[in-house]
């Protein structure tokens, strides 16, 4: 498998670099940076684009009905993608990938706003799709994520994870 993108994307190159810009701390601006983006793509814009700008820009939220808004798109996005483009973008992704973290994300959204029978619903979607997971670091860092949510939705606790991505509090 390659290691490097198939064919270059400007727009995943601009997603990436709003990414970098708010995990380095100028949250306000990879916000600022990922809704332009987000309004040039459009909602019926390539589903990859959309999937990926809503799956990063929902962590850049404090508060859980805002990442959640985002994080549905996200999802819906990833359904609306296919495999081959997927593929066009990165030899080395798939789909299937992408739904333990969305499921995730979507899971510890709603048991953060106390919902947690739709947490629960993400959450063994998510473990679902466990398998798909690569055997490497990534794959660590979501398995041991699914296992805090479980138990914080198994404990009723609404509190945001230590762990969690985003802006902290």
């Amino acid at each position: 498998m390659t290691t490097t993108p198939a064919s270059p994307d400007p727009t995943m190159e601009a997603i990436g670099q709003a990414v970098i810009e708010g995990r380095t701390g100028d949250i306000l601006s990879a916000r600022h940076k990922l809704l332009n983006l987000w309004s040039a793509i459009g909602v019926t814009g390539d589903p990859l684009h959309r999937c990926s700008l809503a799956h990063y820009l929902a962590d850049l939220y404090e508060d859980p009905a805002q990442a959640l808004a985002w994080d549905v798109r996200a999802l819906d996005a990833a359904d609306a993608a296919t495999e081959q483009r997927v593929q066009e973008h990165h030899a080395s992704l798939h789909i299937c990938g992408f739904y333990p973290s969305l499921h995730l994300n979507l899971a510890d959204d709603y048991r953060r706003l106390g919902s947690f029978d739709a947490a629960t619903e993400h959450i063994n979607a998510a473990k679902e799709h466990v398998p798909g997971l690569p055997q490497d670091a990534y794959g660590a860092s979501l398995r041991t994520a699914l296992d805090e949510v479980a138990e914080a939705i198994f404990q009723r606790d609404t509190a945001k994870r230590p762990s969690a991505p985003g802006p902290t509090a």
